[in-house]
């Protein structure tokens, strides 16, 4: 009794470690900035204290939720279309040697070029709504879950692969049995990277043309030196893209909790 009780204090102290370090070092980095603008007399407009931006995103509450509900929906739809379009390639990357030359150096130019450079081409080519900024979501998250999923298609072990094999098992099994278990941890890690990347992408394709959402306040608040406005919507943004990644974490410890709980 006195060796588990020891065994879940230990995993408590790890738990607690795990959230309350890094809530502690947030904590005190706004200490630092909000002493650091009233000792040294930084100007509003070039860094607000955070009290200032407290003030400044409280004035928008009833603003707020309109303009972070369009970039959260912006977001997902981007994200859940760079999975339904990804994991098919990449099954097809990790079963097709052509495929994988042909379509990889694609994939790579594609991700190369900057995705501010694209977004208002996208305009031109689709016109203004929530159809570019989602489309800009999924070119930015689309690269990684490729990548990611058809690295862990790939990585079955060779003499896994030969015994599965020997038993007579066809490609269909092998896919079920040993492929698609052994990607999983290399899907999420792919998720993990893609879901932040998206947030970021409905941002840019917001600054380009939009009337809503936070990419855009961020806009608005910047034209009029309103700077405690633009780091409250970037604050929002940065909450949303660590909720969404525990998200997507939560959802790896339950899908895949052997890898998850190394």
């Amino acid at each position: 009794m006195l060796a588990e009780g020891s065994v879940e204090m230990g995993v408590l102290k790890e738990k607690f470690g795990q959230y309350a370090v890094p809530l502690t070092t947030i904590l005190a980095l706004i200490v630092i900035w909000q002493l650091c603008t009233i000792s040294f007399k930084i100007p509003v407009w070039l860094l607000p204290a955070p009290s200032l931006v407290v003030e400044k995103t409280l004035q928008w509450s009833s603003e707020l939720p309109m303009h972070t509900w369009i970039t959260f929906y912006e977001t997902l739809a981007g994200f859940f279309l760079a999975i339904v379009i990804a994991v098919p390639l990449a099954v097809m990357i990790a079963y097709s040697p052509f495929l994988q030359n042909s379509i990889y150096p694609i994939l790579l130019i594609a991700q190369s070029i900057p995705k501010v450079a694209i977004a208002p081409l996208l305009l031109i080519w689709i016109g203004y709504g929530e159809a570019p900024k989602i489309l800009v979501a999924f070119l930015v998250s689309f690269f990684p879950i490729v990548v990611d999923t058809a690295t862990g298609l790939n990585a079955v072990e060779p003499d896994l692969l030969d015994l599965i094999r020997s038993l007579s098992a066809n490609q269909w099994q092998i896919f079920r049995k040993i492929r698609f278990p052994s990607s999983l941890p290399f899907f999420f890690s792919g998720l993990k990277v893609a879901i932040t990347l998206s947030v970021v992408g409905a941002v840019i394709g917001e600054f380009v043309g939009s009337d809503r959402g936070l990419g855009y306040l961020i806009l608005i608040a910047s034209s009029h030196v309103n700077t405690g406005l633009a780091f409250g919507a970037m604050a929002i943004l940065s909450m949303m893209g660590i909720i969404l990644f525990f998200l997507v974490g939560i959802l790896e410890r339950i899908v895949c909790p052997w890898y998850a709980g190394e």
